[in-house]
């Protein structure tokens, strides 16, 4: 029951859902290795009982059916041995991801090709050579070569493998991998909504006042509670023009919304329509993916930092603020694109419901700001962050930029700070200020960073402008 269950599921998914899902299941994979291992089991039985191969080769490549039995059951019990020191390298590798970084690690690194694929080598692996076992007689005429050449190299392959796994394992595990594997994942889910969405964005101005938005529009609420996780915006349009209707997302990608929410505003031009025509393009689950959702990627960089901080690892916190910079400067660059989508006739039919840059700022680093209490060298990075933003990214994130850093300095209310530190923080600050041009609010910040430091230090600590 519960079979059919999980298959009725996934074939009700789109698309895209569908190979996230499968992607982050650890028995997709291997279960095409053991097709493939039943297959080439198969073929060795071909070759060596129907072709019969020994007559064509050397006689000392072959072996005799006692001999081949011996070997068979000692290659068994070897990668079922490997196989199960994989498993539980596995275990250690995801509760340390659990424990140390965040339990949403286990969903990236279960869903890793490489990992996939060692776990799909060694099931391959232990049925193809116990499937060998099962065919070979205890006939003395018996000599076949196929199946223990075949069967050896298996054996070669999954011990090859696991020493690639646990190098796989040890690596993927490093800080700097970690953090940069979850950067290039949130940005590979940026660039495909960015490519599904070009083709119906306009380079031109839309006039607020001509849209209906003030008008009184029918709601579609949610039939569910979850998270909305995916919504096929191609399907959606031609579905709108169809009905020639203009709609509006009152919901973003990734937002809780329970049973009754209102998902849908929608404006209609004479004919009525199905509401449930539209509900069929958007996916509601109960958990947050990374399908169209690009601030989920910088909640779990942002979850790495914290917990991080209470492990007292400042190298992981570091590391991690850099991949969040770089995340956000890639978000900034791309989240100036228009929320209106037309069609093929140029005609508006959807509005998203978008989030602007000092909200996706926020998420990445206020969180880390929180957490680190006040902790001068935390700071003094998440600062060296913003300044580098300012450096590379417009002028129109310039204000957010600061005012985040100015928020950031203002927080330090009742703290008193070692000179060297107020010096560093100054020198960030000085900086940004002169990229964003408030040198003026700079003087300000300064004289109350001042007042963080003793009187005797701070005549030491001078203004860096």
């Amino acid at each position: 029951m519960g079979f059919f269950y999980y298959i009725r599921k996934y074939l009700r998914m789109s698309r895209r859902q569908r190979k996230s899902e499968l992607n982050s299941t650890i028995w997709f994979m291997p279960f095409w290795y053991i097709v493939g291992a039943v297959g080439l089991s198969a073929f060795t039985y071909y070759l060596d009982y129907v072709v019969d191969v020994s007559l064509y080769l050397p006689i000392g490549i072959g072996f005799s059916g006692q001999t081949l039995q011996v070997l068979l059951s000692a290659l068994v019990g070897g990668v079922l041995t490997l196989s199960a020191f994989t498993l539980n390298s596995l275990l250690v590798a995801l509760t340390t991801f659990s424990g140390q970084f965040s339990s949403k690690m286990l969903v990236n690194f279960v869903s890793d090709r490489a990992t996939q694929h060692v776990l799909g080598i060694f099931n391959g692996s232990f049925i193809y050579v116990l499937l060998n076992f099962l065919y070979v007689t205890h006939g003395e005429e018996e000599y076949v070569v196929a199946t223990p050449v075949l069967s050896i190299l298996t054996a070669i392959t999954a011990a090859v493998t696991f020493i690639y796994f646990i190098n796989h394992t040890a690596t993927w595990m490093q800080v700097h991998n970690i953090s940069f594997n979850m950067n290039a994942k949130s940005k590979s889910v940026q660039a495909s909504l960015e490519k599904e969405l070009n083709p119906y964005h306009l380079e031109k101005e839309i006039e607020k006042e001509s849209l209906p938005l003030d008008a009184d529009g029918k709601i579609i609420k949610t039939s569910q509670s979850g998270y909305l996780q995916v919504a096929d915006f191609s399907r959606l349009i031609k579905q709108a023009n169809r009905d020639d209707i203009i709609l509006r997302f009152d919901v973003r990608i990734g937002e809780f919304v329970i049973e009754g929410t209102p998902l849908l505003t929608y404006w209609e031009y004479g004919q009525t329509i199905n509401p449930d025509r539209y509900l069929k393009s958007i996916e509601i689950g109960v958990k947050r993916t990374e399908i169209q959702d690009l601030e989920y990627g910088l909640i779990k960089l942002a979850e790495v930092a914290i917990k991080a901080l209470g492990h007292n690892d400042p190298l992981t916190v570091t590391n991690t603020i850099h991949q969040i910079a770089d995340l956000l400067k890639s978000i900034g660059q791309s989240r100036n694109f228009s929320p209106y989508l037309f069609d093929q006739k140029q005609e508006l039919r959807i509005i998203l419901n978008q989030k602007d840059f000092p909200y996706f700022l926020h998420k990445g680093f206020a969180s880390i700001r929180e957490f680190a209490n006040q902790n001068s060298t935390v700071l003094t990075e998440l600062l060296t962050m913003i300044s580098l933003l300012s450096k590379t990214m417009d002028k129109e994130v310039h204000k957010d930029l600061w005012e985040f850093a100015r928020q950031t300095i203002l927080g330090f209310d009742n703290y008193s700070l070692y000179e060297n530190d107020c010096l560093y923080i100054l020198e960030q600050l000085s900086e940004l200020s002169k990229n964003t041009g408030n040198q003026k609010d700079y003087l300000f910040l300064l004289e109350y960073m001042l007042q963080r430091v003793s009187s005797k230090s701070a005549s030491k600590v001078l203004p860096p402008l």
